[in-house]
């Protein structure tokens, strides 16, 4: 598939393994800020309406450029106002040439809970959220021109969704992502949005992202992910990495000392959006 990964890319080898080395522009870098806002968008498969940020490229507002799309997800506790405060938005939409959306998780591990109807994430995403954007924002509303990536909780999100719906999302990234969730059986509420994992063990199986690995054919979405080595997710983001290569799956893995905290992920975007930058077709 044009823009997926390609082996003769010395940087996009399987498995790959690297240090975090690009740096973050200054927030100063851009002498006329890009249009961010912020609008409320409401479905049927969520409970309440969801405020998302929204970045377009400087310029936006003088041309009818379509744009490609990336997609933030904060963790747990956090909303669409996490991005935008460990990061510039509106000089990463003009440097990267992409509109930035950054909703708000609820807490929710982007799931369609089988526990709490009112929290159906994941049909809210595909269904409703995606398709609000495209018809709001001059976008390239095709999987090759979206990618998804978050931290933490957003990052277990981000690889769930595009893997789930390749035909939606074509690149995925995480940082310091869940990738695992079964050796946290009482953290960060999931048990309120699966039920105890002792009395649902093989639900929990089901919603975890590694093993949705065995689902995957090679080149089917282009994955880049990273994690602290001082991180508590960083065993579970190593054995990410062994079931890809297990699987001969291409993907980037980059691991770099830090912990599971914003000066981490501040400085681990950047790899990630640069990746994007170099794949997303426009």
């Amino acid at each position: 598939m044009k823009g997926l990964l390609k082996s003769s890319l010395a940087v996009l080898a399987l498995g790959t393994v690297a240090a975090l080395t690009s740096m973050a522009p200054s927030r100063q870098g851009y002498k006329t800020p890009a249009l961010v806002d912020t609008i409320t968008v409401s479905g049927s498969y969520i409970d309440r309406p969801m405020k998302v940020t929204v970045a377009v490229p400087e310029g936006y507002g003088s041309d009818t450029t379509r744009y490609p799309v990336i997609y933030l997800l904060n963790g747990h506790g956090g909303d669409y106002r996490n991005w935008p405060r460990l990061v510039p938005v509106d000089s990463i939409a003009t440097r990267y040439g992409a509109v930035v959306v950054c909703p708000s998780g609820f807490n929710s591990w982007y799931w369609d809970s089988p526990v709490k109807p009112g929290m159906q994430m994941e049909s809210f995403f595909i269904k409703e959220l995606v398709p609000a954007i495209d018809s709001m924002y001059r976008t390239l509303p095709q999987a090759q021109s979206r990618a998804i990536t978050g931290f933490s909780m957003g990052g277990h999100g981000a690889l769930w969704l595009a893997i789930r719906h390749s035909d939606v999302f074509a690149h995925a990234g995480a940082s310091s992502g869940g990738v695992d969730i079964r050796p946290f059986p009482k953290s960060w509420g999931m048990h309120g949005l699966l039920g105890k994992q002792s009395e649902n063990r093989e639900r929990w199986d089901r919603h975890t992202v590694i093993n949705l690995v065995d689902s995957l054919k090679p080149g089917q979405i282009n994955i880049i992910f990273d994690c602290g080595t001082e991180d508590f997710f960083y065993k579970v983001n190593c054995s990410l990495d062994s079931a890809l290569n297990g699987r001969r799956i291409p993907h980037i893995y980059l691991t770099s000392p830090g912990q599971h905290n914003g000066q981490y992920w501040e400085r681990a975007i950047y790899p990630q959006l640069d990746f994007f930058g170099r794949v997303l077709r426009r």
